[in-house]
């Protein structure tokens, strides 16, 4: 019998995806880099249309029931699938390692009798255990986890709201005057549901509702997604930039050493566990489990050897890489009548995901450029895809007459 998961489960999954250091981070950075009346439209505009990919792209792997690397065979080919996948198990392995770094950073400032590099082991550790043990044994305990996480969050998040603005500390980042345009915090708000479309059908392939199953599991990311990016925001607001003295200004002390830990392995687990499901794609042989264990530790060198240096930069790049490419894949699945099976069109997709790297590529360091370069990418890519597709129709319809 087939291991099906239901909707409180894919909710828990996808919630626990968001509530992480690195979106947090995101928040601070958004409040100390914009005005907060300017923030929250484009903010909220940004995590929608991300909701909406995620609902679409994860679909095509719930009706097909295949990982996420699998889902683009049919629109690349045989190549086309190993060539993102190698690309995606890379990604994975470097996101893995920011998020690590990211929470043991963050934990440094709580001040714990420990190394910077012996946290990013031990977090490492504790990912690599639960990818080996696996999501559908560890099941109760990854919703234990979760229970407890959110509500030692709300806990953190009401005493914030608690916090009088004159016992804060000093704002550490103050608002320059080339402050961020409403494209500038679309794209930082977008890139995070983005860095997840190469992951969400690793999970929604089990869904027993594909809709529903795949929709629960966007709109929980996209809810706990915009909860963190308003606790960073609230984080400044309070008078500070740091994850740990915001927790050590409300008080929490051994809760928010759990908060850190919890909040930095549920993302990562996900991350980990997808990576050895790529690599399955790439060599079918491959056991997901131990790949995953391996990424969790080649994370943790990454992490000690400096990765959070590039972290939004490294965004950027998962999003130039990944969205043209669930562009094409969603044209392909949704608009086409017929299965692809023509090398053709595989090269045509595949020219078509180039072109949209390549415009996010020209288009990312244009400051403010409407739409952005996300955006403009996913549009060059899904235009491109069309074309055969619309040709053939044309073509089926003066065959026909009609």
């Amino acid at each position: 019998m087939e291991y099906r998961t239901g909707l409180f489960s894919n909710a828990v999954i996808w919630f626990g995806v968001a509530i992480s250091v690195s979106e947090i981070e995101v928040g601070i950075q958004l409040a100390t880099s914009a005005p907060i009346d300017s923030i929250w439209l484009p903010l909220i505009l940004g995590h929608i249309i991300g909701g909406i990919l995620l609902f679409f792209t994860g679909l095509v792997g719930a009706r097909l029931r295949v990982n996420a690397m699998e889902t683009i065979r049919s629109t690349f080919g045989n190549f086309g699938s190993k060539f993102f996948s190698s690309l995606n198990v890379m990604q994975l392995i470097a996101w893995v390692a920011v998020l690590n770094a990211q929470g043991a950073a963050a934990m440094m400032g709580l001040n714990l009798p420990i190394s910077f590099a012996m946290t990013c082991i031990i977090l490492s550790a504790i990912i690599a255990v639960w990818v080996y043990v696996g999501l559908r044994r560890s099941s109760k305990i990854t919703t234990v986890m979760m229970v407890v996480l959110t509500a030692l969050l709300v806990i953190l998040s009401v005493k914030l709201l608690g916090v009088h603005i004159s016992n804060a500390l000093p704002i550490a980042g103050k608002i320059d005057s080339t402050a961020l345009s409403f494209w500038n915090i679309f794209e930082i708000s977008i890139a995070m549901p983005i860095s997840w479309l190469p992951v969400i059908s690793d999970y929604t392939k089990d869904v027993e509702n594909p809709i529903n199953g795949t929709l629960i599991s966007a709109v929980a990311y996209t809810i706990a997604s915009l909860w963190m990016y308003f606790l960073g925001i609230e984080i400044v607001g309070i008078g500070t930039t740091s994850i740990a003295q915001s927790i050590l200004i409300a008080g929490l002390g051994a809760q928010g050493v759990l908060i850190l830990v919890l909040s930095t392995v549920t993302s990562n687990f996900v991350a980990a566990n997808s990576a050895g499901e790529s690599a399955k794609a790439i060599y079918n042989r491959i056991n997901p489990r131990i790949a995953g264990v391996v990424v969790s530790f080649l994370s943790a060198v990454l992490a000690i050897s400096g990765i959070m240096d590039h972290y939004i930069g490294f965004l950027y790049l998962i999003a130039s890489v990944f969205a043209p490419m669930a562009a094409v894949l969603m044209v392909s699945f949704y608009l086409s009548k017929e299965e692809t099976t023509n090398a053709k069109t595989w090269y045509w997709n595949i020219f078509a995901w180039l072109a949209g790297f390549i415009v996010y590529q020209l288009t990312v360091n244009m400051n403010s450029i409407f739409l952005g370069p996300t955006l403009l990418a996913i549009i060059t890519s899904a235009i491109l895809a069309y074309i055969p597709i619309l040709a053939r129709k044309k073509t089926q319809l003066n065959f026909t007459g009609k």
